[in-house]
């Protein structure tokens, strides 16, 4: 017997099957017989609000996408036996020479707020905290440059000077400095605004993020 709130997902197939599919049903086709070939590499946040496709208006195919606590990237280290974002971007920028990683933030992001939550560690929440170590550099220069100011401002800094922050870790990667160098791979960093829909990139040229639709 189905919960009810996962019987509105089965409806939702249905309509999919119905109508999306359908109507795409040709391209899933080619899919499966070319394989995928996606333009970017989408590194975003696990948040239920951020929705890569949604906010990109990508299709099926588009974007690799990885998603995780915090929209983090845990720099290279070989010695580590399990890494399921390292494997991922390993995959997307050797495998499928995706041209294009694309890390996003977003606003009033949980992760973010948990570093200032100084959370006690447990048996429950071990990997989490550990985890969470990946964007404690950006909240000491957060911390710093808007001490005594208001808190939400600061988040919001946070949030985006994170996003620039993974953009070093990935810098860490063999495969990605050997194709940044042969000059078919870039990186940007992007922040959503839940509240307003827009993205900013970061501009790395005046060190500001602003809208997308500038760029």
């Amino acid at each position: 017997m189905l919960d009810s709130k996962l019987k509105k997902f089965v409806k939702g197939h249905s309509a999919f099957q119905k109508v999306k599919f359908k109507k795409n049903e040709e391209r899933f086709k080619r899919l499966v017989e070319e394989g995928q070939n996606p333009k970017a590499l989408f590194i975003g946040c696990s948040d239920s609000r951020v929705m890569p496709d949604m906010i990109t208006g990508a299709k099926p195919g588009d974007l690799f996408i990885i998603r995780n606590i915090g929209n983090f990237v845990a720099p290279y280290k070989p010695d580590e036996d399990y890494h399921s974002t390292a494997s991922a971007i390993e995959y997307a920028v050797s495998i499928l020479e995706v041209s294009d990683i694309i890390v996003c933030g977003h606003s009033h992001c949980g992760a973010i707020e948990a570093l200032y939550a100084n959370l006690p560690q447990t048996d429950e929440n071990l990997h989490t905290i550990k985890w969470l170590d990946l964007g404690r550099d950006a909240k000491k220069i957060a911390s710093l440059a808007y001490k005594g100011k208001d808190r939400a401002e600061m988040l919001r800094y946070t949030e985006k000077i994170s996003v620039v922050y993974q953009l070093e870790n990935l810098l860490t990667y063999p495969g990605i400095q050997r194709r940044i160098e042969e000059g078919n791979l870039f990186l940007h960093a992007w922040h959503y605004d839940l509240e307003s829909g827009v993205i900013e990139h970061y501009d790395d040229e005046i060190f500001e993020f602003i809208p997308l639709s500038q760029k």
